[in-house]
């Protein structure tokens, strides 16, 4: 894997964060607010996960130090939403972890030796009032080929095969993939050979099967669609390649050539020689539209400063520097503690907030599919549910979305490359449309329902007030019973009742026509004629289809 490698293009330390946003299905129909968090935590021992602490807990001390210049970095709005405030905290962002899995022992190809790497962590990532759910696995490794980490990039974090080679092996992913305990136990293995299974489920599902390592990871949240129980249910949300935060520290990174470079920034597969994965006129322009190169400079051995070069796809944000720079390696202050702390909240918040928009997307849709325009009920259920997503998106503008994390230059840069090659201002835009457009067309609707009653209610009155002048002029009595009994008052009372309901109902029933037969009165345009005709339609009996 990766042989034949100079010397130079060795990778003394890697690290790879890959991010798995997810979509949770409601727990309960009706409700708004979804805390998916704490049906995960009342599962008890029968689950893996644990609630992680407050970062800012316990004594002070290098990790705290680091947390504090990581909240120092982000805006006023961005603290609150990743810390909370107070000394309880009231963050919308809930972690948990599970600390059983120690290694991952990948092998690319059939037959090929094994590589193992360790895993940092496992966490998952819930945000309250909204149903999106991140899956964050961390590997590590040191001194590997550059080869080898290129392959690990574009094999590894794939939720299911993407086809499979006439052999029967599965295409673009790693061959097998295996989660390892601390004593080396095998604890769960991929199934990308396993082609029969995958194409069952999508033959009956109409979407692909996770891949059987990754939905280990994630137990007890079970796929959406599978026969497995669970009370949180997930769906795909986005493709099918997860994204990847990636950290190189390199021998000499000023040795790589630029089709080095834009394997690791596009995260492609690894290549030999100088030959670029795609044609020179589409990557013309590859520094300018991925690389962020305010310290990218010209270094020496590392001792006084070191290269550092950024590059982000959307899919990918990948740091490369020098290793024998100490700055770039120092995990309290350097670039790898910015690395898993600032940069990774910044892929976080960015692949989170496309993740929720195309979220939002989804749920218009499964509303409208489930709406029957002729079924009362199933109109009151659309209605309800759009006002619902309509105040969720409301919340999730004012708690979950900006344009800028941080006034610090690396900082800002990122998080704007990341929204730009995501599209996250276009894809805001265009899901308020859509969720502002169906909210307009619930008030128009109101408002013709609420015209149409007005309609009916002055016909009414019209109606009536003909009965009521008639009958009350200058105070006469019809009929005079003032004096009669009181049983044949009541007799009086209760046939003017009757008479009295039916003619209204009648009314209301033919308060249509009997508008059209107003409208047509005082249009002094019309002839008698027509007049009379639309009289004769308020009685007459309306055949089919008319």
């Amino acid at each position: 894997m990766g042989g034949g490698v100079s010397d130079v293009k060795v990778v003394r330390h890697f690290r790879q964060v890959l991010l798995w946003p997810l979509q949770l299905m409601p727990l309960s129909e009706g409700n708004q607010i979804q805390r998916h968090w704490e049906v995960l935590r009342a599962s008890g021992t029968g689950s893996p996960w644990r609630e992680a602490p407050d970062g800012f807990a316990g004594d002070p001390g290098r990790h705290q130090e680091r947390r504090y210049n990581e909240l120092v970095t982000f805006l006023p709005y961005v603290q609150r939403f990743l810390y909370g405030e107070g000394e309880s905290g009231s963050s919308p962002m809930r972690v948990f972890r599970r600390d059983d899995v120690a290694a991952v022992r990948l092998t690319p190809h059939e037959g090929a030796v094994p590589l193992v790497l360790s895993v940092a962590h496992v966490a998952l990532y819930f945000f309250f009032d909204i149903d999106v759910v991140v899956l964050s696995v961390e590997v590590e490794g040191d001194h590997m080929p550059l080869a080898t980490v290129q392959d690990v990039l574009y094999r590894f974090g794939r939720a299911y095969p993407a086809g499979w080679d006439e052999s029967g092996r599965g295409l673009h992913s790693m061959h097998r993939v295996d989660w390892l305990g601390e004593d080396g136990a095998l604890l769960a293995g991929s199934d990308s050979g396993d082609r029969e299974r995958f194409l069952a489920f999508v033959a009956r599902h109409r979407v692909p099967r996770i891949a059987a390592h990754w939905a280990y990871l994630l137990a007890p949240l079970v796929q959406a669609q599978s026969p497995e129980a669970g009370d949180i249910r997930y769906r795909q949300i986005e493709y099918y390649r997860m994204p990847a935060l990636v950290y190189l520290a390199m021998e000499n990174p000023r040795a790589l050539s630029r089709n080095d470079f834009v394997r690791l920034g596009l995260i492609t597969a690894a290549g030999e020689g100088a030959a670029l994965p795609f044609a020179e006129a589409h990557l013309a322009d590859f520094e300018r539209q991925y690389c962020y190169d305010r310290f990218w400079t010209e270094a020496g051995d590392g001792s006084d400063g070191g290269s550092t070069r950024y590059m982000c796809c959307g899919h990918g944000l990948v740091v490369v520097g020098d290793a024998r720079w100490p700055f770039f390696t120092d995990a309290n202050r350097g670039v790898l503690a910015q690395f898993h702390h600032q940069h990774f909240l910044i892929f976080l918040i960015a692949h989170f907030q496309k993740a929720a928009l195309l979220m939002f997307s989804d749920q218009l849709v499964h509303a409208l599919e489930r709406l029957e325009v002729g079924n009362p009920e199933s109109v009151k259920r659309f209605k309800r549910t759009i006002r619902q997503r309509f105040e969720i998106f409301l919340r999730f503008t004012h708690r979950y979305w900006f344009h800028d994390l941080s006034e610090q230059v690396l900082a800002k840069a990122l998080y704007q490359l990341c929204a730009r090659h995501l599209g996250l201002d276009p894809l805001y835009v265009e899901v308020k449309e859509r969720i502002h457009d169906m909210d307009e067309y619930l008030d128009s609707d109101s408002l013709r329902r609420q015209a149409n009653t007005v309609v009916r209610l002055t016909v009414v009155t019209i109606f009536g007030l003909i009965g009521t002048v008639t009958t009350g002029f200058l105070g006469m009595n019809l009929i005079a019973a003032a004096d009669e009994p009181i049983g044949e008052k009541l007799l009086y009372t209760g046939l003017v009742l009757i008479a009295t309901l039916w003619l209204t109902t009648y009314t209301i029933i033919k308060s249509k026509r009997l508008s059209d037969f107003l409208d047509a009165l005082s249009d002094e345009r019309l002839p008698v004629r027509e007049k009379v005709g639309a009289l004769f339609d308020v009685v007459r009996l309306r055949g089919p289809g008319r």
